[in-house]
């Protein structure tokens, strides 16, 4: 466990400079994941209509990293709210891994005066290796825009 605990630090330090460093925006999401309770929340741009939107939560029980492609990401009529849907891997490392694959559905606003997004979101999660498990919980994101 200790072995574990250092790796999950290594881990963490490692991928929140990644994020950092090649994200549009970065930030903070909190919510129930694995029985984590917050992540490092990431989203890159990949061209005008997709991005991936990345997470690596972490809070006492493991390790949970999720890299979810949204391919339709729109305006709401009428609002300032975008809403955007997706989906791909996610991973838990811990004593008990887990692999399996994660949606999302969910609704944002881009403050104007301050580069800072604030977003809801819902996640299904369908884990497939070491034991099959259906999760899902709501998230909620506050993010940095950097670019």
């Amino acid at each position: 466990m200790k072995y574990l605990k250092i790796l999950t630090l290594v881990l963490f330090f490692g991928v929140a400079a990644s994020l950092e460093s090649n994200a549009q925006e970065v930030g903070i999401r909190f919510g129930d994941f694995y029985g984590n309770n917050v992540a490092i929340d990431g989203v890159f741009a990949l061209g005008e209509f997709s991005r991936i939107h990345a997470d690596v939560s972490f809070g006492g029980n493991g390790l949970g990293i999720d890299a979810l492609w949204n391919p339709i990401y729109d305006d709401i009529p009428d609002t300032d709210l975008q809403w955007y849907a997706g989906f791909g891997p996610a991973i838990y490392l811990a004593d008990n891994f887990r692999f399996g694959a994660a949606g999302e559905v969910g609704a944002e606003y881009a403050f104007s005066e301050v580069p800072i997004t604030i977003g809801l979101d819902f996640r299904p999660y369908l884990f497939l290796i070491e034991e099959t498990e259906f999760r899902a919980g709501f998230g909620l994101n506050v993010r940095w825009r950097l670019k």
